[in-house]
């Protein structure tokens, strides 16, 4: 085993303690100290918790010791997206709208469970303001850069979390996902990510994007987020809106490998999407993998138009929400982008969202009707590897937005279904490629069963 504890899995650092070949204490120090040498570059962090971190990581030490540990993940070290609540903390998320100030009391349901876990806060991470878009830079805390070339952007919304378990900061991290903001910067840095079915992680504060936002793993790979998706799905009574207990546990469940499941890959949503050639290459790599370790596939598209617009009008018109309250001043404090979505989605109407709705309902049709004859549905996370630093688009680009580069994540938000990014492989540049595992809702076993599978198989890749 690596004398570096930094680079060790949540499952590796479990078993180190249970053997007693090192303890939460050193584990804590060691990602503590990789979080201070990758901030100043990086941007990671909104703040490190290194005082609190110590003294969970002591109980747990002390926990270990007896015998006694109190949880799932106690005594591991794990990162919170400045999106979720978090007890003892201020939740600026991105915005300096927000002021540090009040008691901070509560914990958000997947920082709760984790706490119960036993688990031991390193800090918050980064975010664009209120989760807005796909990179992850903000008028509060500048910009958040690339662990494989910190002049590339980490991705978003989630590109703190992203960053940070990329280099070792902390092997599990909380990121949520409204469009994509877990798998983008996720395939980005080259970790896993998981969306899990909507609701099957509760969430509280209710998003104002609805039921396009998700909580969802960031991890190292498959095992670990499986482990860590058995600690925070856990039910919550503050989501009405919230699954009921999973059936099982979804580590358990990891080893059924991918034999005889049926597996459509489409490489471009049916010609949609102009994927590069790199990150065309890599995944049918993977696909091809997925075949030989007994999988059926072939190549099959869902049949549905891109859902942009439907998808902005909940999106844009959630961001107006958010921001409902703030006074001209405040205003003037924004993100500019941010703002400007915000003007259009005042702009919409009830009838207007509405017809999203029907959008949204008609595509979760066609999705259900599709999974009756494919367990799984597997495309490239993103059609482009990390693009410029600082900017919501690549350069050059005829889109304004950032769904213009992210046509394979946001339509998976519109369904509820459960996805995952899978790192595959790596452009010219070295930087990461992902593949996209996409299921039925409430099939988030079969997404980490053929996602181990991957890694089981040694074809996950972060590039170099």
């Amino acid at each position: 085993m690596t004398d570096d504890l930094t680079e060790l899995t949540a499952v590796q650092l479990l078993d180190g303690y249970r053997k007693g070949e090192f303890s939460p204490v050193e584990a804590t120090r060691a990602a503590l100290e990789r979080a201070e040498r990758i901030q100043p570059e990086l941007n990671a962090f909104v703040r490190i918790t290194a005082d609190e971190a110590l003294a969970r990581a002591r109980l747990s030490e002390e926990r270990w010791r007896l015998g006694e540990p109190s949880g799932l993940v106690d005594g591991v070290p794990v990162t919170v997206k400045d999106i979720l609540l978090q007890r003892g903390t201020p939740t600026l998320r991105g915005s300096r709208t927000i002021s540090e100030q009040g008691r901070w009391e509560e914990d958000a349901p997947s920082v709760a469970r984790l706490r119960e876990h036993g688990a031991v806060f390193l800090g918050r991470t980064t975010t664009p303001e209120f989760g807005w878009k796909g990179v992850t830079d903000s008028p509060l805390t500048g910009i958040t850069r690339n662990p494989h070339d910190p002049s590339r952007t980490a991705g978003g919304s989630s590109g703190g979390a992203a960053a940070a378990v990329a280099l070792g900061a902390g092997p599990l991290a909380l990121g949520t996902d409204g469009g994509g903001s877990v798998r983008i910067p996720a395939a980005f840095c080259g970790i896993f990510g998981l969306k899990p079915t909507y609701g099957r992680v509760p969430l509280y504060p209710p998003s104002a994007f609805g039921t396009l936002s998700h909580v969802g793993p960031m991890t190292r790979d498959a095992a670990d987020a499986a482990l860590l998706l058995d600690v925070i799905a856990a039910p919550d009574s503050r989501d009405w809106s919230a699954l009921g207990p999973p059936p099982g546990s979804f580590a358990a469940g990891l080893s059924g490998g991918v034999r005889g499941l049926r597996v459509a890959y489409s490489p471009s949503l049916g010609g949609q999407v102009a994927v590069r050639p790199a990150v065309a290459a890599a995944v049918r790599r993977a696909v091809e993998r997925l075949a030989s370790l007994g999988a059926y596939v072939e190549e099959a598209d869902p049949d549905f138009a891109e859902p942009v617009d439907a998808f902005h009008t909940l999106w844009f018109s959630g961001a107006a929400r958010v921001v409902q309250h703030l006074g001209p001043h405040q205003r003037e404090l924004l993100d500019p982008g941010l703002r400007e979505i915000c003007g259009l989605g005042a702009r919409l109407s009830a009838l207007d969202y509405l017809a999203a709705a029907d959008v949204r309902m008609e595509l979760g049709r066609r999705m259900g009707h599709f999974h009756e004859s494919h367990d799984l549905l597997v495309t490239p996370t993103l059609p482009i590897t990390a693009f410029e630093a600082g900017a919501e688009v690549p350069k050059g680009s005829a889109h304004r937005r950032w769904t213009g580069w992210t046509p394979f994540t946001y339509p998976f938000n519109l369904t509820q279904q459960p996805a995952a990014t899978v790192p595959v492989g790596a452009d010219g540049d070295g930087l990461p490629v992902g593949l996209q595992i996409v299921a039925a809702r409430h099939r988030d076993d079969l997404v980490l069963r053929a996602a181990h599978a991957l890694y089981e198989a040694g074809v996950t890749s972060a590039g170099s």
